[in-house]
């Protein structure tokens, strides 16, 4: 395959273990380009392409749908949940009946510990004055941690969510923690996922036939306005439009691998 002449006049990183990543995740997209959600998924859950893998869900408005297509093919894949604790009590009742209706054996829920949260947020104010590190407190640090012994995760995001997303690819380099992040609905469109969960009969979560396309937690989703982006109902009025799990972390030249067969 012809290299991009885009791709060409980008600056290239010449660390070894950095381009290494790059590298790799590049031959995975070449070699999944013409490919769908259910053949990147097998080739991950099964056949290990990216290493040792776990599945990151927020049990949001369009969950169930990367949730019932991994556990078609693995429902003993690790799922990691986030509960920063500030959840709509709707999305903690949806998670426990989405696991036992799928049968997903091997969720693992994810919390700040108590002593961060006592030291960085002694009075739970954070959420108000400072979102950033509540959502680096309550969701990165915890899910960085938990991540330690993986190689690789699955996420659920698609290009059509926002303007930030919309060159999504299968396959991303995370530079920072030397993982690849796998994005099986990358090129999903909504109403591909709207047909999905009524082919499937999946349970929707309750909030999204109250408005909420997008949910996160509580004190920062709002309901959307007609004509708004799903997105636009999260930490309205704030420059803010990523919780920090997607975002580039400062780039270590020591960037942790891990290497060796599956768990």
């Amino acid at each position: 395959m012809r290299p991009d002449p885009l791709d060409l006049a980008k600056p290239q990183d010449t660390h070894p273990v950095r381009a290494a990543l790059t590298a790799r995740v590049q031959d995975l997209n070449d070699r999944f380009r013409h490919h769908g959600a259910t053949a990147v998924l097998k080739a991950v859950l099964r056949d290990r392409v990216a290493g040792r893998i776990a599945l990151v869900s927020s049990f949001g408005a369009e969950s169930v749908a990367l949730l019932h297509l991994a556990a078609l093919v693995d429902r003993h894949v690790p799922v990691l949940f986030l509960d920063t604790g500030l959840h709509f009590a709707e999305t903690l009742v949806y998670q426990q009946d989405l696991a036992e209706r799928l049968r997903l054996s091997n969720l693992r829920v994810l919390r700040a510990t108590p002593a961060r949260l006592a030291a960085e947020d002694p009075f739970g104010a954070l959420k108000f004055n400072d979102p950033d590190r509540c959502c680096t407190l309550r969701k990165t640090e915890p899910l960085q941690a938990a991540l330690a012994g993986f190689d690789a995760w699955i996420t659920g995001r698609k290009r059509f969510q926002s303007a930030g997303r919309a060159a999504l690819a299968f396959f991303e380099p995370d530079p920072a923690s030397g993982r690849i992040k796998v994005n099986p609905l990358a090129h999903w469109r909504a109403a591909d996922v709207q047909a999905y969960i009524d082919e499937n009969r999946l349970p929707r979560h309750p909030l999204v036939a109250r408005g909420y396309p997008s949910i996160g937690c509580a004190p920062c989703t709002s309901r959307i306005r007609a004509g708004e982006d799903a997105r636009a109902g999260r930490w309205r009025g704030q420059a803010k439009t990523e919780c920090g799990l997607h975002l580039p972390a400062p780039v270590s030249p020591l960037a942790p691998q891990t290497t060796g067969e599956p768990e």
